[in-house]
């Protein structure tokens, strides 16, 4: 229940945020973000129960969305076009290194501190460092973006067929990173016996693959084709969830968990940038419709469970898997056509 109380507004908040973005400007917006975030990390702290911990989790579901909407455009406004993809798939790489710290400083606080909790008000720094760089950071505002939108206007955006080819893209990689994600493990224990704890390392090595795959993206992705990328890397990761149907040793399973990981690791910033440069001046707008697609993770695990419950086995689960990256191969040489 918890995590659905941060990951519920991407469904709700991203399209409202975009219109507020048409008027508040990006910058403003991801300040906004921040401070929301800074009491949601605040509150559990100051009066630690299960209706703040409730409260807080509801103020960083919110603080989240807002930022996802807003900081990609606000990178628009200092990154060119062309490199734009490129930074992108580094900001991944900052957020899962990010990711991999956190449970470090848990155990700092509790070890160090002597409280875990002391890693909300830890949390609540880096988030004012954040906030106060860039209030002293002189970013451009930006131009070429229409003052006012409403949500029926928003929506109206996926009239597009492009776009909305883009928006399930990026519904069904996210279905696809947390599916994977959330599969690794059961694999290992139901195909090869392991313990709940021993299973848990597919999850991290599918993660590490996954950092490794943006970091080296970030690079690639500099000096080629979005879309060729996107093409290389999707058929590869497809051509590993199809072995994976029949993969029965602990190494075979790993490796082909972390070939996917890796190779659709940058993905996401290849979809979105794509949407982002196919209508730039509503780029506000878009950026709403892709972060709400997010929530497609939220939706492809429990289609996975009913499936595997259906079948017996989780093959079910694969094979979800394998739909969400049939639809990811024809978004990919659909995209190559329209280019």
């Amino acid at each position: 229940f918890i995590p659905s109380m941060v990951f519920v507004w991407f469904l709700l908040l991203s399209i409202p945020a975009a219109v507020w973005m048409n008027r508040l400007g990006r910058k403003r917006m991801v300040q906004i973000s921040n401070v929301v975030t800074l009491v949601g990390m605040l509150i559990p702290f100051i009066d630690y129960s299960f209706a703040t911990c409730m409260a807080g989790f509801v103020l960083l579901g919110v603080g989240n969305t807002i930022l996802q909407v807003s900081l990609n455009p606000l990178l628009t406004n200092v990154v060119s076009g062309e490199r734009l993809t490129s930074m992108l798939t580094a900001g991944q790489v900052i957020k899962a290194v990010s990711s991999f710290f956190g449970p470090f400083i848990a155990a700092f606080a509790l070890g160090v501190l002597g409280e875990w909790r002391y890693l909300f008000p830890i949390f609540a720094a880096i988030t004012l460092v954040s906030t106060l760089w860039l209030m002293f950071t002189d970013i451009p505002r930006e131009t070429g973006v229409s003052g006012t939108s409403s949500l029926g206007a928003t929506f109206s955006i996926l009239k597009d067929s492009r776009i909305l080819l883009l928006f399930l893209g990026i519904f069904f990689v996210v279905g696809v990173d947390v599916g994977t994600n959330t599969v690794a493990p059961k694999l290992l224990i139901e195909r090869e016996g392991m313990s709940v704890d021993q299973a848990g390392f597919g999850s991290s090595l599918y993660f590490v693959c996954r950092t490794v795959g943006a970091f080296i993206g970030s690079f690639l992705l500099a000096k080629m084709s979005d879309v060729t990328y996107f093409r290389v890397n999707i058929l590869v990761a497809l051509a590993a969830v199809c072995v994976l149907f029949f993969a029965e040793s602990t190494a075979f399973i790993m490796v082909l968990v972390g070939c996917i990981g890796f190779f659709c690791s940058s993905i996401f910033s290849v979809i979105y940038s794509q949407a982002m440069k196919s209508r730039p001046d509503k780029a506000n707008e878009i950026s709403g419709l892709m972060i709400m697609g997010v929530f497609g993770g939220a939706v492809i695990p429990p289609v996975m469970g009913a499936l595997t419950d259906a079948i017996g086995n989780q093959t079910g689960s694969i094979a979800v898997i394998a739909a969400c990256m049939v639809y990811l191969t024809f978004c990919a040489f659909r995209l190559r056509k329209a280019c």
